[in-house]
């Protein structure tokens, strides 16, 4: 299980004053001879005079990334590099949305993050699958050397994003923004993702097309919101809720434009958190809500008759968010309780408890998400600073456990990553198995640990 310290000087790799990867590698045999002491949040404590720092045998790849504001939301966008793939350096690129503190300062920020290598410990100890190679469809090297690059293409946004997430419509990247300013956008991202594969792209792109109007905005919910997101059967269908508890959804007409039900989804009896869609059920979503309930809904009914399933209490307050996953019957929801809960759909309608409880967290729950191809593996981060992994098939073993000493942790957890200040977000990497990017008020991770 490892942890991941402050305190890491930053080094500058970007020629934008806004933008910078930073350097988190330590100097080689700075804790040589020195004791490493396992360190649980909430379980122990540091002493005085101690700190927590990384222990890079647990990281296979460690970077971090600043934007000159926070990025409290960010999706992964899909690539033509290929699934699956494994060989370093790895590339991502990524679309995100600030949170600036004066509202015509906000912007939308497509990103392309570029040689992302192992860490030096890793590359001594790697497989030869793993490493760097040229016949990789990814550069295998930049032009500055070892540190990664971070382009990144700007679009205004009016108001703080309070949620983005992309998806693809006839071939083009589009994504949709919550605004705190009560809207619901959406861009055609597509041609600053095309800007990114250069500095010099990204940068006129930024200066010359960063003020392209949304290609459509919705301002029927009155209120913000924080709910957001695309169906993954339905080309161009989404769902939005609001901090009122209503939830409308979006279905793309002719024209390119969107017909948005003015009926809400109104069973929820406060702010609506978080919205999944089914995986594979057409008609499908599931919202969660500070009401403490999880509902399932069906929009081939009318809106006032759509909610088929309610857990009125799924949480012992706030439910946040929730993830469904991909393969198996099962949501995973977080809550402002710090706890980690896992249903079974096919038990609901019984009213059954949840299959399985974790109270890992010490503070909120702010994202959970399943990995995209291992069905029993998910993550989970929250206001406590930490990320933590789990799996669901893993149990205890007595046998294993060191002799006389009692292991306080669940057998389920798999490791615990911080670093971080204020955790919002994290997202599974679909085409690079184990990678997870996360971002937070002190900017955004992107790692792959040992365990997964």
């Amino acid at each position: 299980m490892g942890s991941k310290g402050e305190g890491v000087e930053p080094e500058m790799n970007n020629g934008d004053d806004d933008v910078e990867f930073v350097d988190v590698e330590s100097d080689e045999g700075d804790d040589e001879g020195q004791e490493v002491v396992p360190f649980v949040p909430g379980k122990d404590t540091v002493e005085d005079g101690g700190e927590l720092v990384q222990d890079e045998s647990a990281y296979i790849m460690y970077h971090q990334a600043q934007t000159g504001s926070p990025c409290l939301s960010f999706d992964i966008l899909k690539d033509a590099l290929g699934d699956s793939r494994t060989r370093f350096p790895h590339t991502a690129y990524l679309v995100a949305g600030t949170q600036a503190e004066r509202t015509h300062l906000n912007s939308v920020i497509v990103m392309r993050m570029s040689n992302l290598k192992k860490m030096k410990q890793a590359e001594d100890n790697g497989d030869d699958d793993d490493d760097d190679d040229s016949d990789s469809p990814i550069d295998s090297e930049d032009e500055e050397g070892d540190l990664p690059e971070l382009n990144t293409a700007m679009i205004n946004h009016l108001g703080g994003v309070n949620r983005i997430r992309s998806t693809q419509i006839q071939g083009k990247h589009i994504a949709a923004t919550w605004s705190d300013t009560g809207s619901v956008n959406i861009w055609d991202i597509s041609p600053a993702l095309e800007s990114v594969d250069t500095q010099a792209g990204a940068s006129k792109y930024s200066r010359e097309e960063g003020r392209v109007p949304a290609v459509y905005s919705f301002t029927g919910h009155q209120h913000e919101g924080f709910a957001l997101d695309w169906s993954p059967t339905v080309e161009g269908t989404l769902a939005s809720g609001d901090c009122k508890k209503n939830i409308h959804v979006w279905k793309m007409v002719e024209g390119g434009k969107w017909q948005v039900d003015q009926r809400p989804y109104a069973a929820h009896t406060a702010s609506v958190e978080d919205i999944q869609w089914s995986p594979n059920e057409k008609t499908v979503f599931a919202s969660c809500s500070v009401d403490k309930s999880i509902r399932v809904w069906d929009i081939r009914a009318a809106p006032s008759k759509a909610c088929m399933i309610a857990i009125e209490d799924g949480h012992e307050s706030d439910v946040n968010v929730i993830n469904w996953n991909n393969k198996e019957p099962f949501i995973v929801s977080g809550g402002d309780d710090g706890v980690l809960n896992i249903w079974d759909l096919r038990q609901l309608q019984k009213k059954s408890p949840p299959i399985a409880r974790f109270k890992q967290h010490s503070g909120p729950i702010t994202c959970v998400e399943w990995h995209p191809t291992d069905s029993t593996v998910f993550a989970a981060g929250g206001s406590d600073d930490q990320i933590t992994l789990w799996d669901l098939a893993l149990e205890r073993d007595p046998d294993a456990e060191p002799e006389g000493q009692a292991v306080d942790v669940p057998p389920q957890l798999l490791f615990i990553h911080q670093g971080q200040k204020d955790i919002k977000e994290c997202h599974w990497h679909p085409q690079i198995p184990g990678v997870l990017i996360s971002t937070a008020l002190s900017g955004f991770n992107i790692f792959k640990t040992i365990s997964v």
